[in-house]
């Protein structure tokens, strides 16, 4: 049929040429369709070999047969980790593993650094975790707790205006806002004082505010690189290997870190229009070591750059009291440290289990632990946003919860304003804070760190600041659940079909 019309078209062509058209017509369906047959199998290859998630990966093959083409070609811009084996190269690299912890360092003797008055059996979570991560345990640290950006961004930066040798800081979104200028002018002072300033952050959240604020700082003289820049020019919170840390580490033995992102809504004195619950801290003594480590890695596997020297790894001395390990968790090989952490932790709590979290999408193996941590007596209490701000994941949560209320775990909602903590504390004694959620974007497919405590004094502060949240939170029963109507019901359950996304 082509052929005919470009004859009609133009008389004079060449005969040979519209029979050679004719035959590319007939077997242009044949052509798309080996290509659509190939493109397939590749795809499902790669992902039976490298998915370990049974269910991302039968969602992505059924993707790459029922779309040949447009499916494999997603799974090529998000399904693949291409972060994996570029992390695996550059530890491996001779001398590029220096400064880092390793897993020599970890050993049974660490478990002596654990305060006498802990009950026994949170050794385990210890044992598990140091297992997991081959991250030290360390004594000697101070912890303190900083509520909201009203505490957090002041001592951040008075904690750069004091640096005098190295300021590295690392977050997922920072905006082009007062928040965000007020951290990016003290990072200014430091540079003009001659400190050696690093700045990383993810090429997705930086776009969150337009324009990205980091385009002023080569004028700021402020060093910054974007961590696996995205192929798109917007952000989206579906973006998979994103760099979601937020660590700011001050002259090697100063550190902050949990789960605040730097943007005004965070500073609730300003009365911003979306305002964010959030909880942040600042690490002094040994286990600022490990933080520096992380950001380390990160900055050189972002420029190729290796930090060292006393100016960012000085020999550190005991700060305080509180025993700590940081867990650096990402889609490399520290994948499942922090799944093993929590799933180590609810195994061994006694009588008090409390979470908070933004975004609750546990897993099989999380939902188990949980029930059963429930079933054995436990007091399992998970505190969640009444108002989330992912509709999406918001509907997927509501999903998710049959399995956990149906065991005796009591859900609370807090009402407004949005609360983006993430904690969680087990028998008023061991607490976990950091910039992980509960959902598999932050267990299976971002690079995240938390850091673990095992300090009475610490848990019994963290439980008086839950105290104030639960006691203005709603509890949500199971029967309330079952009652939701059939239309609410039908979308929950499909929004949970993306639980591996999501």
């Amino acid at each position: 049929m082509i052929g005919a019309r470009f004859a009609r078209v133009t008389p004079d062509v060449d005969v040979s040429f519209a029979r050679a058209l004719h035959v590319l017509a007939d077997f242009w369906p044949y052509f798309t369709g080996a290509l659509g047959i190939a493109c397939a199998s590749l795809a499902t290859a790669h992902i039976v070999l490298h998915k370990r998630d049974v269910r991302a990966a039968i969602g992505w093959t059924g993707l790459a047969w029922l779309a040949p083409i447009a499916g494999p070609l997603l799974y090529l811009f998000l399904g693949v980790n291409r972060i994996r084996r570029r992390a695996a190269s550059l530890r491996g690299r001779p001398g590029a593993s220096e400064g880092f912890t390793s897993e020599h360092m970890l050993a049974r003797q660490e478990l002596a650094v654990l305060p006498p008055d802990l009950p026994s059996r949170l050794a385990a979570i210890a044992r598990v975790v140091g297992t997991s991560t081959g991250q030290p345990l360390v004594g000697g640290n101070v912890v303190e707790p900083l509520v909201d950006g009203d505490e957090a961004y002041p001592a951040m930066v008075a904690a750069i205006d004091a640096a005098t040798r190295t300021v590295g800081l690392a977050t997922y979104i920072m905006d082009n806002d007062r928040a965000g200028h007020l951290v990016a002018d003290a990072l200014e002072r430091a540079v003009a004082r001659g400190v050696d300033v690093r700045v990383l952050v993810d090429d997705v959240g930086i776009r969150y505010s337009r324009p990205p604020i980091v385009r002023t700082f080569p004028k700021r003289g402020i060093p910054v690189a974007r961590f696996n820049p995205a192929i798109v020019p917007f952000a989206h919170p579906y973006f998979n290997l994103r760099n979601h840390r937020k660590l700011l580490v001050v002259d090697g033995c100063i550190g902050f870190a949990g789960g605040m992102n730097i943007r005004e809504n965070c500073l609730l004195a300003l009365k911003p229009s979306h305002p964010t619950r959030d909880l942040h801290f600042r690490v002094e003594g040994p286990v600022v070591r490990q933080l520096v480590e992380t950001f380390a890695f990160d900055w050189q596997f972002t420029t190729r750059e290796a930090l060292a020297g006393d100016g960012w790894f000085p020999p550190l001395v005991p700060r305080g009291h509180v025993v700590a390990r940081g867990i650096p968790d990402g889609p490399d090989e520290d994948l499942n440290t922090l799944q093993d952490a929590l799933a180590g932790a609810l195994s061994q709590a006694d009588h008090s289990v409390r979470i908070v979290t933004p975004y609750f999408l546990p897993d099989d193996r999380l939902v188990e632990a949980l029930r059963i941590a429930s079933l054995r007596g436990v007091r399992v209490d998970i505190l969640l946003p009444a108002h989330g701000n992912l509709r999406v994941v918001e509907w997927a949560m509501m999903g998710q919860l049959t399995e956990v209320l149906g065991s005796g775990c009591r859900v609370w909602f807090g009402p407004l304003p949005f609360d983006h903590t993430k904690l969680m504390l087990v028998d008023g004694a061991w607490s976990l804070f950091g910039s992980a959620n509960w959902d598999p974007r932050s267990l299976r497919l971002n690079f995240e760190f938390c850091v673990e405590c095992y300090d009475q004094p610490l848990a019994v502060r963290l439980g008086a600041l839950l105290d104030q949240r639960f006691s203005v939170a709603r509890r949500y029963h199971l029967a309330e659940h079952q009652a939701r109507g059939l239309p609410r019901r039908l979308r929950d359950g499909v929004a949970r079909l993306a639980l591996p996304y999501l």
